[in-house]
């Protein structure tokens, strides 16, 4: 069988940058099964899932379904845990809250969350990293075939707070992960890969070789700030921001500012993959947009 996954790593389409943007995650616990949009294909009600959407769209929040790795019947009656994280540099954190409805979530300031402000909400969650692994089969079959094996393995080993997710973007980069507080997106890992990241963050660090990019960047600012860390070899979380300027109808220039001072600019153009391939299973073949760092030049 040949896979979106099988054919991208055969082509050896590059990870960095594809990680999908938003700079708060807001993640809903919802049992059951997930259609291939899951805010209203699933046990949530419909309506609510629409609201939810409509209300962050444009603030920088990104939502998401979560439910603990296994089967998935649906709990009557319970209530539902969320995480909410912001995931700008300096700036990260993650709360949570359980809600009896979900519906009380539309009282949320979404604004507010995007631009990393909390307002108390919830509690701090204390604990170590949350991984988050996309296993929604209905939006991809490999997300399930790759993902779901993996969550598991996770939870079981006990290395951290698993969830399985509905969406995180890029199926054909199964399985793939998102890793709290830092917000950093990975791909193509096995379960010592994933133990390895899940180890380096409880320290602060990320892992460059599997790394998709911070999900608070855009992708441009993704492709400088992976380019950086592989220039200099710096994995700290926290020790990298990034501003990305338009320059042109396909290219940016960017900056990327070190904690200690140190800045580069690294220039990034957007091309097409070649040759075509599909960006999801079943789907005809396409030419997706890769983000090209080039070369990092000290400021």
């Amino acid at each position: 069988m040949i896979t979106c996954t099988t054919l991208s790593r055969e082509l050896t389409e590059p990870l960095a940058a594809t990680a999908a943007t938003a700079t708060t995650w807001l993640l809903v616990e919802q049992s059951g099964p997930w259609g291939a949009k899951a805010l209203t294909e699933s046990h949530l009600d419909t309506e609510v899932g629409r609201a939810l959407d409509a209300a962050s769209t444009g603030t920088g929040v990104r939502v998401a379904l979560i439910r603990r790795p296994g089967r998935h019947a649906e709990a009557a009656g319970a209530r539902h845990e969320v995480l909410v994280a912001h995931t700008v540099p300096g700036r990260s954190w993650v709360r949570r809250l359980t809600v009896g409805a979900p519906t009380e979530l539309l009282d949320l300031d979404f604004a507010a969350l995007g631009a990393g402000e909390h307002g108390g909400l919830g509690t701090a969650h204390t604990g170590g990293p949350v991984a988050l692994v996309c296993t929604n089969g209905r939006r991809d079959r490999c997300c399930a075939l790759l993902g779901r094996p993996l969550a598991l393995e996770l939870a079981a080993s006990g290395h951290s707070e698993v969830w399985e997710v509905t969406h995180l973007g890029g199926h054909r980069f199964s399985p793939t992960m998102l890793v709290l507080p830092y917000g950093y997106a990975y791909g193509r890992l096995s379960g010592a890969s994933a133990k390895e990241v899940l180890a380096s963050t409880a320290s602060g660090h990320t892992v460059a070789e599997f790394s998709r990019g911070r999900s608070c960047w855009g992708r441009p600012g993704q492709a400088a700030e992976h380019a950086v860390r592989l220039a200099y070899g710096e994995t700290a979380a926290d020790a990298l921001t990034v501003h990305q300027e338009r320059r042109g109808a396909d290219g940016w220039a960017v900056v990327v500012g070190h904690a200690d001072g140190r800045r580069w600019e690294v220039p990034v153009t957007e091309g097409a993959a070649s040759p075509p391939r599909a960006e999801s299973c079943g789907k005809a073949a396409g030419t997706p947009s890769v983000m090209i760092a080039g070369t990092v030049r000290p400021i």
